[in-house]
């Protein structure tokens, strides 16, 4: 794996920076790392399959350990635009992810902090709590029914539809950062994807963002996967199938027109 650019910037909680398309360098932090935990597996998740489907909240990796990651990354004068919690699940399961969060503001107090979250622990008032010091808040929402979140995104037992919705709109009730939507566009949305306009205007967030799986997913856990947007594998990856392109920008169209929020393609 000599030839992976991804090889030496996966060994530690902190990685990257990668360049992202909306936030330039953006330098990931991974609460989770020892394995892949997460409280879903996304038929679409760049991770591949996921290790550990949980939605138990526990100390996975020492908040020091991520502080002295940081350190070294700071240390060597790596351009740094944006900070973002994601890494090898969903980050939100640490417990600790407070005391990361902090301990990061104060070394690097002017640059901004943003999260990607599925929000199944968004109904936790302490996860709440947690996500408020932050600049930007990106939530994962790929349908508007149960069904669809159970044939999407395979949660673990104990997650429903009902709850996530109503984290996400008690967290905009009290949040004055930027929430986000992310939403992947797939074939089987299509004859439910209106009842996604009420959804997404209770909840009025500052940006919806459309993707389509346009990136491939491993067969097996990979942790130089993260953050991997160059497409570099010597692994077995499988494709998705896509929506028509003609579709999947029609779909945006109509979703912006019927709902007014601001809505970004890829």
């Amino acid at each position: 794996m000599s030839t992976n650019t991804f090889e030496n910037i996966n060994k530690k909680t902190v990685y990257g920076p990668v360049k992202s398309w909306r936030f330039g360098q953006s330098l990931g932090i991974d609460p989770l790392f020892q394995t892949s935990i997460c409280s879903f597996d996304c038929i679409y998740c760049q991770l591949g399959k996921i290790q550990n489907l949980t939605i138990k909240r526990d100390v996975y990796v020492k908040t020091e350990q991520v502080l002295e990651d940081y350190r070294e990354v700071i240390a060597s004068n790596t351009i740094v635009d944006v900070i973002t919690y994601s890494g090898s699940g969903e980050p939100t399961l640490a417990l600790n992810l407070d005391e990361m969060i902090k301990g990061i503001g104060k070394l690097s107090p002017t640059i901004p902090q943003n999260i990607l979250t599925n929000a199944t622990t968004l109904h936790l008032p302490e996860v709440r709590k947690t996500l408020l010091s932050l600049d930007k808040v990106i939530v994962k929402l790929d349908g508007p029914t149960e069904q669809l979140m159970k044939t999407v995104n395979r949660p673990a037992e104990g997650v429903s539809f009902e709850s996530i919705i109503e984290g996400i709109r008690e967290f905009r009730k009290i949040y004055n950062g930027a929430l986000e939507v992310q939403c992947m566009l797939m074939p089987l949305l299509e004859k439910d994807f209106e009842q996604f306009f009420e959804i997404m205007k209770s909840f009025n967030p500052n940006l919806v963002q459309f993707n389509t799986p346009s990136r491939p997913y491993p067969s097996s856990w990979h942790r130089e996967n993260r953050g991997n947007h160059e497409l570099i594998f010597d692994y077995k990856v499988n494709w998705l199938k896509e929506l028509d392109k003609t579709d999947f920008e029609a779909m945006s169209k109509v979703f912006s027109e019927q709902t007014g929020l601001k809505v970004l393609i890829k």
